[in-house]
């Protein structure tokens, strides 16, 4: 069993919550992860550059002059690239195919990244954290109070507009629904938060939460 400690909002740890790590799928997958990443990053690219080849470009596909006895070097149609206005070498085509992975192997590397997070210590359960309105100020400490205002994730149960609003400025935070936390952003920031009620979810049934990673 894993020790999660369990603070309020002013840095006061006030107990633990236990974790069977094989909710998590029982140990820490490395590969599983990079696929996820990789993943995650190649549908994260625009692919939308596109440039013209030789066969995009207009003009006559006519050879310009005979092959010999004009002495200049010998040339084909002026669509060549090696000619000003001429089509690109390797063109680029637009959208590349994509990696995807099964909604499960997502499933299962988000588990992953949040067991590697338990075994270092680097996540907390926060209790009692209340967003009467959106005020930024209010967030930020309660972020310096825990420690964990040099970049963290944290995961609520259910949609809170003000947290949302409260967290979405400050550098280096994310504020995100349990369902839709993902390998890489877990892995990304140095603290992983959960409130009390997500945390409880996430202990639930960690196999049914949804994964927005890549392809879902």
């Amino acid at each position: 069993m894993i020790a999660v400690p369990v603070f309020n909002p002013k840095g006061d740890r006030t107990g633990q919550i236990e974790i069977d790590p094989t909710l998590l799928g029982g140990e820490v997958r490395p590969r599983l992860i990079k696929q996820a990443i990789v993943a995650f990053l190649d549908h994260s690219r625009q692919d939308s550059a596109r440039t013209k080849g030789r066969a995009d470009k207009e003009g006559s596909t006519r050879k310009l002059f005979r092959q010999k006895g004009t002495g200049n070097a010998r040339a084909g149609s002026i669509r060549t690239p090696v000619r000003r206005g001429g089509g690109r070498t390797f063109a680029k085509r637009g959208p590349r195919s994509t990696k995807v992975l099964p909604k499960k192997m997502r499933r299962l590397a988000r588990n992953s990244a949040i067991l590697a997070k338990l075994q270092a210590e680097e996540v907390m359960v926060l209790d009692g954290f209340n967003c009467a309105e959106p005020k930024t100020k209010l967030f930020a400490s309660m972020l310096k109070a825990l420690g964990a205002d040099r970049g963290c994730v944290v995961a609520f149960a259910e949609p809170d507009t003000n947290a949302y609003l409260s967290g979405r400025n400050i550098p280096g935070t994310r504020v995100r629904l349990v369902d839709e936390l993902y390998a890489y952003e877990v892995l990304r920031h140095n603290k992983l938060i959960f409130t009390k009620p997500a945390f409880e979810r996430l202990i639930g049934n960690p196999t049914t939460l949804q994964s927005t990673e890549s392809g879902e």
